[in-house]
């Protein structure tokens, strides 16, 4: 082998080792079990901050539609944070824009259902938008 071959092999293992699968239990590892009442279910709502036509929408009208339409909704607390967003238009073209996220902690019921797609009817509505793309997955939540 060559040392050209054998750096070659090295650089691939070390690579590769990047590939093993984390699903693998370490022996003696408890498994994490949570209780029903720490059950909970996490939606994140991904926000553009750009009308159609390219007027941003500014600090203060998200502000305004967080104080005025999330809080009333969900009162027991919530998390925003700045995001970049990115996709793929109808035209082929990578588009961007500066966004926001929404993070709700709350439980799995009809109510929070309701809730939550009022506030993206509301967002679509008032600020021109096509979509408000929503993430939903169980979580654990313990305070």
């Amino acid at each position: 082998m060559t040392l050209k071959t054998g750096f070659t092999a090295l650089m691939m293992a070390g690579l590769l080792a990047g590939c093993v699968s984390p699903a693998v239990k370490q022996p003696g590892a408890a498994a994490h079990t949570c209780k029903a009442e720490n059950q909970m279910q996490q939606t994140t709502l991904y926000y553009g901050l750009t009308r159609q036509g390219g007027k941003a929408i500014t600090v203060q009208e998200w502000q305004q539609y967080v104080d005025n339409d999330v809080t009333p909704r969900f009162r027991d607390g919530l998390t925003t944070f700045d995001a970049q967003g990115q996709w793929l238009g109808s035209n082929g073209k990578v588009s961007k824009e500066p966004s926001k996220a929404l993070m709700l902690i709350h439980s799995v019921d009809a109510q929070s259902d309701t809730k939550i797609d009022a506030l993206r009817d509301i967002y679509k509505s008032r600020f021109a938008q096509e979509s408000v793309m929503r993430v939903d997955q169980p979580v654990c939540v313990q305070f």
